[in-house]
């Protein structure tokens, strides 16, 4: 059993309900929590009430505890902390995007710079192999009729 003082318990549920998520590695001998200022075992623990009151979600991944507040949880801190109704966690409020400019770059040049999104290439296609037949050996003549398809795969590379 760890007792958790009051201070240390206030440190935790005021960061959860701030951020609204809080990640802890599960790691009771590491002395303190990566972004609270207690033992991460005393977060673990306290974190480890939570959930099984339902006010937080878990989820275990690769020795790292992920706990997400649930509305309840919001509710819960709100009376523990005496916060007011119109103070929400970080993962509830809407940030604000920068508005772009219509498609014109720093110096102005706009679209037809190379740059993300270009994809294909010089060549301009992503498929065909190393050949410009589709496979290796598509130009080579096949026992028994061959030259059919040999011409095929010529006509398809003039429409292309």
């Amino acid at each position: 059993m760890v007792l958790v003082s009051r201070k240390d318990r206030k440190l935790i549920l005021e960061y959860l309900f701030r951020e609204g998520v809080l990640t802890v590695q599960k790691d009771g001998m590491k002395p303190k929590h990566d972004h609270i200022d207690v033992s991460n075992l005393r977060v673990m623990m306290v974190m480890k009430s939570l959930a099984s009151r339902d006010y937080v979600k878990m989820k275990f991944n690769w020795q790292w505890f992920y706990y997400f507040l649930t509305d309840s949880g919001i509710e819960y801190l709100r009376e523990v902390l005496h916060l007011p109704a119109q103070v929400f966690p970080a993962t509830l409020t809407k940030q604000s995007r920068p508005t772009r400019s219509g498609g014109m770059g720093d110096d102005g040049e706009g679209k037809g710079k190379k740059g993300k999104g270009k994809g294909k290439g010089k060549k301009g296609g992503w498929g065909k192999g190393k050949g410009k037949g589709g496979y290796e050996g598509a130009d080579e003549k096949v026992e028994g009729g061959g030259e059919e398809v040999v011409a095929v795969v010529a006509q398809e590379e003039e429409k292309a």
